[in-house]
């Protein structure tokens, strides 16, 4: 590889000519100038908070996980259970044992965001690991096997009877193709999104990185569909119809005061999904994003108007529900919450 090359495939390189690698607060600025605006009109910084009442925070922060799953119909979220902080190991592996059938499975911090700490476990002994690793509450649940995961972006008026799904994301896990001549190191290299998470995956795949791929076989390098672990979001608003709309219609009414989030789901087809054949795995509320704006190629500007148009209904919604009786969060629990949850490393 010449010198123009190396230059051009380095990390910094990389993250330069792609957005959607740049730091949140260098893409967020002109967001945060906005939320002052609606925040003066709102007259609280924390006007979000109101936005789903069912949920800690609206779910903008410190939001937890498995109260959100409680309010969601079982036959729509995959088996989970909670683990509390000081549990035994052996108790881990008893309810495992007994929630589940096998390995893998997920474990994932209660309260958390952005894949912190989001782990597929293999078997006991990587259990036993994630255990003695974590220091707050955390979840465990089964590892769906449907093909398909996604994000689904929903929100509705609390004034209407009727809502909108605004954003499909689809997500496409890492991977690596063979072509029978190269090494899995070198096709890592050679991948500009495996690149960015080399210092990750010569840990994770350090006994395989001299093996060579055969022709056309895949490999999975990671199974979290996560932005920071490196899956591709793809844009799949081209799905959006008025029976997805009904759907998520139907499925939101049931999860009592919520109004405005994403449904990260996996499913088998896309029938499936139109008829609500899914497993919730998460619903995060007020601090979600339309996922789908991170398509690889979108431009940064037709991001910005989506992301405002997203932020003109999070506030539209709060002060909607804060006529009705909801209140804002105050500064000061605002500034104690986030303490909170900077304390706890997430």
């Amino acid at each position: 590889m010449g010198l123009f090359d190396r230059i051009w495939k380095s990390d910094f390189l990389i993250r330069l000519r792609n957005w959607e690698y740049w730091p949140f607060l260098v893409v967020y600025w002109p967001v945060f100038i906005y939320w002052i605006w609606l925040s003066l009109r709102a007259r609280s910084l924390l006007y979000f908070t109101a936005s789903n009442p069912g949920i800690e925070n609206g779910g903008m922060l410190g939001e937890s996980k498995i109260k959100i799953l409680n309010e969601i119909d079982d036959s729509l979220i995959p088996s989970t259970i909670f683990i509390k902080l000081g549990t035994s190991a052996e108790e881990v592996a008893r309810q495992v044992q007994k929630s589940f059938k096998s390995y893998p499975i997920i474990c994932k911090p209660d309260v958390g965001e952005r894949g912190w700490k989001v782990e597929k476990i293999k078997g006991e002994k990587e259990l036993k690991a994630y255990h003695q690793n974590i220091a707050v509450d955390y979840i465990i649940q089964e590892f769906l096997t449907e093909p398909m995961e996604m994000g689904v972006f929903y929100y509705r008026s609390p004034n209407a009877s009727k809502g909108v799904v605004s954003s499909i994301v689809i997500k496409e896990m890492l991977a690596l193709v063979g072509n029978g001549k190269s090494t899995i190191q070198e096709l890592i290299l050679a991948n500009d999104r495996a690149k960015l998470q080399w210092n990750t995956l010569k840990v994770r795949y350090m006994d395989q990185l001299n093996d060579i791929l055969e022709n056309g076989a895949k490999l999975e390098l990671v199974a979290i569909g996560n932005h920071s672990r490196g899956t591709k979001f793809l844009s799949g608003n081209h799905l959006i119809n008025q029976k997805l709309n009904d759907t998520f219609d139907k499925i939101s009414k049931q999860i009592k005061g919520f109004y405005f989030g994403r449904f990260d789901i996996k499913v088998q087809s896309i029938d499936d999904l139109y008829d609500g054949k899914i497993k919730i795995m998460e619903l995060n509320g007020a601090g979600s994003e339309p996922a789908h704006i991170y398509h690889p190629g979108s431009s940064l500007w037709s991001a910005y108007k989506v992301i405002f148009h997203h932020w003109k209904v999070l506030f539209e919604i709060s002060v909607a529900n804060h006529k009705s009786g909801v209140p804002y969060m105050s500064f000061k629990e605002g500034l104690a919450t986030y303490k909170k949850i900077s304390s706890e490393g997430k």
